[in-house]
């Protein structure tokens, strides 16, 4: 499991919008609220971010909890982006550690990609050998580290190759892969240009209107496993849904129709009042909850 976020607006600091928020995503490597798989993300990490001008994104990883690298403070202090992909890492049980097993995952040296998964698969090494098999064997050979996420990212970036949407993308891996084997899938991808995402066993939130806008222009979006605040205007997104969103447009929700459905365990008890994001059921104090929306209705703050 782990918790990640996907930002999209006006060009922000790393340390802004991944730091200082009270319950950012630095914060909960070790303080998650609404994590109900593992207790703490120290794991491994990674950011990924845009530099204006330039498609093919930078990362920076690593192996270990993102508060004891050396680098990340300084890194995230000084770098500013409208694009950013984000990670915190808590391993589960078969599966590889080390930087390379932390989000985000990229594509090839020339492609835009980042990819991050918040989840766990059942014995994913036996059963998913059918999908596994139907990739080039360059494509298995590419993959980053031996784990249930590169495996995903493998099936998600050869149907980009082959010419599907991100949504669309996202979409069937998480169709073809929950008819074999039980799991989690919340899904993030971006290309730095948009965002889209899966609701598939675990929490996601989206949130329009961050950072608050100054004056006219362009409105940001962020898309993450939790609120990072307890201000208004999150929006959990359905489980079993996909969100997609693209700079300055509002975000838009839609069911993924499967043969199967995400099995989400109850809510911790506890983990209601006082916390951003009430839960399905209403409970819970101010901040994120649902809204009544009803399924491909655009989400705005």
């Amino acid at each position: 499991m782990c918790r990640h976020l996907a930002f999209l607006g006006p060009p922000v600091t790393l340390r802004a919008l991944l730091v200082e928020p009270p319950w950012g995503l630095y914060r909960q490597a070790w303080a998650p609220r609404m994590q109900r798989h593992g207790t703490v993300n120290a794991d491994g990490f990674g950011v990924g971010w845009y530099a204006p001008g330039d498609p093919v994104p930078a990362r920076l990883r690593g192996g270990g909890p993102i508060w004891g690298d050396p680098s990340f403070a300084d890194v995230a202090r000084v770098t500013r982006s409208g694009a950013v992909l984000a990670a915190v890492r808590s391993a589960t049980a078969g599966n590889a550690g080390g930087p390379g097993a932390a989000a985000p995952f990229a594509g090839g040296p020339d492609e835009p990609w980042l990819f991050s998964h918040n989840g766990a698969l059942t014995d994913w090494g036996r059963s998913l050998d059918g999908p596994a098999g139907a990739l080039p064997v360059a494509a298995l050979l590419a993959l980053e580290a031996r784990c249930d996420s590169a495996l995903l990212w493998g099936l998600v970036l050869h149907r980009l190759r082959g010419g599907a949407e991100p949504g669309e993308a996202l979409t069937e891996v998480v169709r073809e892969v929950a008819e074999r084997v039980p799991g989690r899938m919340n899904l993030l991808l971006t290309d730095g240009r948009t965002v889209a995402a899966t609701a598939w066993g675990d929490t996601l939130f989206v949130r329009r209107g961050w950072p608050p806008p100054a004056g006219p222009g362009p409105v940001g979006t962020v898309i993450a496993s939790e609120p990072f605040d307890d201000a208004p205007g999150w929006e959990e997104v359905p489980d079993g849904s996909v969100v997609t969103a693209a700079a300055g447009d509002a975000p838009r929700v839609r069911p993924i129709t499967a043969t199967t459905v995400p099995v989400r365990n109850a809510r911790p008890a506890g983990s209601g009042g006082g916390t951003a994001g009430a839960g399905r059921d209403g409970g819970g104090g101010g901040g994120a909850g649902r809204s009544g929306r009803r399924d491909g209705e655009d989400v705005s703050a």
